[in-house]
């Protein structure tokens, strides 16, 4: 069995948000990173986001965001909800930088606006910035992971949380879930 990605704690996720905050692009890439955290997002469907996924037409960021089958690893269509942490944020990073075009990618990249990030270049993305953090272990798969055994953590049933990551089987959501000690204590404590 191959080995999961970690699991971030919140203090590992504030050294990651303060490192972006330091580095060029910061504004792009608290962003990113804030949508795959906050939404449980994959690598490849944060990659291809576009501005007119997010945008309303008004310009404010949805409240639910549509992804096609062609954004999605199973290629089936499913609803992101963004929360309002997520749409402040979204909408601070829109305001920082304005689409010069709907179809664009939301996430852009130094070489070409339009194109921005593919799933491998993002991925590589997350690897250079938790090893820049000193995160060992953790991967562009990490923010989703923590998403997921968050809400659990926080009593959100399985089958809500499958629904939310877009997984077809149950047992894959399952897999995601790092349980720990606090969960367990706080399971005891019900009965």
């Amino acid at each position: 069995m191959s080995k999961q990605a970690k699991t971030l704690t919140a203090v590992e996720l504030r050294r990651a948000l303060d490192y972006v905050a330091t580095r060029r692009h910061a504004a792009r890439n608290r962003a990113m990173l804030q949508t795959m955290y906050l939404a449980g997002l994959r690598v490849g469907e944060c990659a291809a986001l576009r501005y007119e996924d997010v945008l309303d037409v008004e310009g404010a960021v949805r409240s639910e965001i549509r992804l096609d089958a062609e954004q999605t690893k199973g290629r089936y269509g499913r609803t992101v909800f963004v929360s309002d942490k997520l749409r402040k944020e979204l909408q601070a990073y829109v305001k920082s930088v304005p689409p010069k075009s709907l179809a664009n990618k939301l996430f852009y990249t130094q070489k070409k606006d339009s194109d921005g990030f593919t799933a491998n270049t993002l991925c590589q993305f997350f690897h250079y910035l938790f090893r820049s953090c000193g995160i060992e272990g953790a991967t562009s798969h990490s923010p989703r992971r923590t998403f997921i055994t968050n809400l659990a953590e926080k009593g959100v049933s399985v089958r809500v949380l499958q629904s939310l990551a877009g997984h077809r089987n149950i047992s894959t959501t399952q897999a995601y879930i790092d349980v720990n000690d606090a969960m367990k204590r706080k399971a005891v404590e019900l009965v």
